[in-house]
C-alpha cells in the first residue's frame, strides 16, 4: 500500500499530469522533402492533435489529421516539455505495428504526458507510470494477468448475460421517459447504463456508481475542467485516485474473506506466476476496468446517437432498416474512436512505413485519424451506417486489443434496439460537448428532446410541452 499510496501523491508535484504539451519547436526526422514543403501545416496539424482542446474540436482534428496522413504519416515531434516521439496516423503504418509486438513495447510510455510528471514519477517510485494494468503490459505479464478474468468477457459468459442486458437496456429508457423526454443522453443514459453493466460484473453496489464513475472519469479525463477534482490535472489524478484506491482495498479484503461470484473475488484471489498480485498490479487492475469497463462505450454510444441526429436520412434509414444495426454500430465505433492514442517503445532498430525506427525510439498511434484514413475507408469523412468492409481499430489489435469488444457491442446494441423500439423521434435540444483530453475522448454532453411510442407517448409529450 505504501508504494501505491507514494506514487499518487508525489505525482500531484509534476505540471499538470497529460496536460497540453504545447509551445512549438519540432524538428522533422521524417518525410524531410514533404516536411521542407508543408512545414508550417505540418507543424499546426501536430499541435491540435497533441493538445487535449484539440480533440474536443472535431473540424479541427479532421482537417489536422488529414495533413499529417498526406504529408507526414510518420513524424518526429519535438516539443519543450516533451520527450520526442514519432506521430503514427496512417492506418496501414498502426496495424503493422500493432501485429509486430515482438518489436514494440507497451510499456514504459504507454501514454503522452509531460516530461515533468514522468520525471517525479521515475525519481520517487523507480516506476514510470501511475498504474500497471493490461495497457501497459508485455508479455510474460501481459498475458498472464489478461487470462485472470478473460473467460468472463468470452461468448459463453457472455451468453449468459444477454437477457439481463435488454432488460436493464428497457429500464434505462423507461427512466428516460419518466423525465418527460428531456434528458442529457451522454451523462443521464449512456455513463449509469455502461457503468451498472462493469459493476455488475465486479459486484459493487449499484449505489456506488455515480461516485466510482466519476472518480474514473477524473483519471482518465483530468485535462478536462468538466471532470476534474480539483484546480489542476495534477491534484485531480492524485485524489481520483486515492478515492479509487481506498475504494478497491476494502473490496479486495471482503472478497478475501467472502468470495462471491464476480469480477472481483478472481482479481482479489488471483495468483498470477503462483504468488498473490502485488498492491500496485492489483490496484492498478481494479482502475483499468472502471475506466475502460465504461467510459469509452459510454462515448461511442452518446457519440454514435449525436451523429445519427447530425445526419437524419441516416437514422431514418436505420429505423426503416433496424437489420442495419450491428452495422451501424461498428461504423459507430469507427467514427467516434473513443480512446485516441497509445504509445509504443520499439525494442530493437526497426522500420514503419518504409522509414527507420531506432531501439528506444517512442511512438504514439493515433487510432483516430487510423480510422479516418482514406486509403482504407471510402468516403472517410462521412458517417454511413451500411459501410462495408468497416475494417477500423477502434478497439486496437494485435495482444493489445481491447478484451471487452464484445460486450461493447453487445452493450450498443441492446440500448439501441430499445430506442428505435420506444422512441417515435429524437431531436438535438442543446449545446453539444465533447470531453478534452488527447487519450480519451468524445461526447460528453448531448441534450435530447425524445418523443416515444404507445403508453410512454403522453407522458413524454406533455413532458416536452411543459419544458421551457
Amino acid at each position: 500500500m505504501k508504494e501505491f499510496t507514494l506514487l499518487v501523491r508525489r505525482a500531484s508535484d509534476a505540471a499538470a499530469v497529460g496536460g497540453d504539451p504545447i509551445p512549438r519547436t519540432s524538428v522533422a526526422r521524417s518525410f524531410p522533402s514533404q516536411t521542407a514543403r508543408h512545414g508550417a501545416s505540418v507543424e499546426r496539424a501536430v499541435d491540435v492533435l497533441i493538445s487535449s482542446r484539440g480533440h474536443a474540436s472535431p473540424a479541427r482534428l479532421e482537417r489536422a489529421c488529414a495533413v499529417l496522413r498526406q504529408h507526414a504519416p510518420l513524424h518526429w515531434v519535438e516539443r519543450p516539455g516533451v520527450r520526442p516521439f514519432w506521430a503514427v496516423t496512417r492506418y496501414a503504418d498502426i496495424v503493422a505495428m500493432e501485429t509486430r509486438s515482438g518489436e514494440f513495447a507497451a510499456g514504459p510510455r504507454t501514454y503522452l504526458a509531460s516530461e515533468a510528471s514522468e520525471a517525479v514519477l521515475q525519481r520517487v517510485t523507480g516506476k514510470p507510470q501511475l498504474v500497471r494494468s493490461l495497457t501497459e503490459m508485455d508479455p510474460p505479464d501481459h498475458g498472464v494477468y489478461r487470462a485472470i478474468i478473460q473467460g468472463a468477457f468470452a461468448p459463453p459468459a457472455l451468453r449468459e448475460m444477454e437477457v439481463w442486458l435488454s432488460q436493464w437496456a428497457a429500464e434505462i429508457v423507461d427512466r428516460m421517459a419518466a423525465r418527460g423526454g428531456r434528458s442529457d443522453f451522454a451523462a443521464d443514459v449512456a455513463m449509469p447504463f455502461t457503468f451498472r453493466v462493469i459493476g455488475r460484473m465486479l459486484g459493487t453496489p449499484e449505489a456506488d456508481d455515480i461516485r466510482l464513475a466519476r472518480l474514473a472519469q477524473a483519471f482518465v479525463g483530468a485535462e478536462d475542467p468538466q471532470r476534474r477534482l480539483a484546480e489542476t490535472p495534477g491534484d485531480t489524478m492524485r485524489m481520483a485516485m486515492l478515492a479509487l484506491r481506498d475504494y478497491f482495498e476494502a473490496l479486495v479484503a471482503d472478497r478475501r474473506a467472502h468470495p462471491r461470484d464476480d469480477l472481483a473475488t478472481l482479481i482479489a484471489n488471483a495468483m498470477p506466476h503462483g504468488e498473490a498480485m502485488p498492491h500496485y498490479e492489483l490496484i492498478s487492475y481494479f482502475i483499468l476496468l472502471v475506466t475502460a469497463g465504461h467510459d469509452t462505450t459510454a462515448l461511442a454510444l452518446a457519440g454514435g446517437l449525436e451523429a445519427l441526429l447530425a445526419e437524419p436520412e441516416q437514422m431514418a434509414r436505420l429505423r426503416g432498416q433496424p437489420e442495419l444495426l450491428d452495422a451501424a454500430i461498428e461504423e459507430m465505433l469507427r467514427w467516434t474512436t473513443p480512446v485516441r492514442h497509445f504509445m509504443r517503445t520499439a525494442l530493437c532498430d526497426t522500420e514503419v512505413g518504409g522509414r527507420p525506427i531506432r531501439a528506444g525510439d517512442a511512438l504514439a498511434l493515433f487510432f483516430h485519424s487510423a480510422n479516418r484514413d482514406e486509403a482504407v475507408f471510402a468516403d472517410a469523412g462521412a458517417f454511413r451506417i451500411d459501410r462495408s468492409p468497416n475494417p477500423h481499430i477502434a478497439f486496437g489489435r494485435g495482444p493489445h486489443i481491447c478484451m471487452g469488444l464484445q460486450l461493447a457491442r453487445m452493450q450498443m446494441r441492446a440500448l439501441f434496439a430499445e430506442l428505435l423500439r420506444q422512441t417515435e423521434r429524437i431531436e438535438l435540444a442543446g449545446r453539444v460537448r465533447r470531453v478534452q483530453s488527447q487519450f480519451m475522448s468524445g461526447v460528453s454532453t448531448l441534450p435530447v428532446r425524445i418523443v416515444f411510442r404507445g403508453s410512454h407517448n403522453a407522458a413524454a409529450e406533455s413532458g416536452l410541452s411543459a419544458s421551457p
